[in-house]
């Protein structure tokens, strides 16, 4: 299916989200994502940060032949996304994990596993301290896309962040720092709320 009809499906997932406060990825930002799968073929695909299905879905919509492994961490989310996938149709090409990213990605290093693509939109404070193992998941031409980057342009801003902000912004200013740099090349889509497009050089 298309975007746009796509779109109409999840309504009431958008719906939800909007009423229960749940952050998921904006409408432009999707799109892009929806293309990305598409146009790069992306087949094996990791999801950090489920919520409720909304992503994911997108993901595999984009792509019949695509597996997605996703992990989420509150336990409601998590049911409200298996209730999604199910819904859709899409039960058994997703492996769905209810625990902390941090310890899904050590699981998934030690069983060697590798990803075309990772779908980076957990904790925000989190993005530099899981790249290590991001990378070492990534397949050798795989990218890591990463979304929020800029946080509403805090990122980039020189004014000085609100408190409540200020550990997400050094955090997510030290990812950015690591990854624009070399054995790392990354493009950054000034879309919405930021998207970073990392491939990792260091693997051949």
């Amino acid at each position: 299916m298309d975007f746009d009809e796509l779109q109409l499906r999840l309504h009431d997932i958008k719906q939800y989200a909007k009423e229960k406060y749940i952050p998921i990825i904006r409408d432009e930002s999707a799109r892009f994502l929806y293309d990305y799968v598409i146009n790069h073929r992306c087949k094996s695909i990791l999801e950090i940060g489920t919520a409720i299905g909304y992503s994911g879905s997108i993901i595999l919509a984009s792509n019949d032949e695509c597996r997605l492994t996703t992990v989420e961490i509150n336990g409601e989310s998590f049911d409200k996304a298996k209730d999604t996938f199910a819904r859709l149709g899409y039960t058994d090409r997703v492996d769905m994990y209810l625990m902390d990213a941090k310890d899904l990605l050590e699981k998934l290093v030690s069983e060697k596993r590798h990803f075309d693509l990772i779908f980076l939109d957990g904790a925000k404070g989190q993005y530099y301290n899981y790249l290590p193992n991001l990378t070492e998941l990534l397949m050798p031409d795989g990218v890591i896309l990463a979304d929020n980057v800029l946080l509403q342009g805090m990122v980039e801003s020189d004014e000085i962040p609100s408190h409540k902000h200020r550990s997400m912004v050094m955090h997510l200013r030290q990812y950015l720092d690591a990854v624009t740099h070399d054995p790392y090349e990354t493009e950054i889509v000034r879309l919405e709320d930021g998207l970073a497009i990392t491939k990792y050089r260091g693997k051949k």
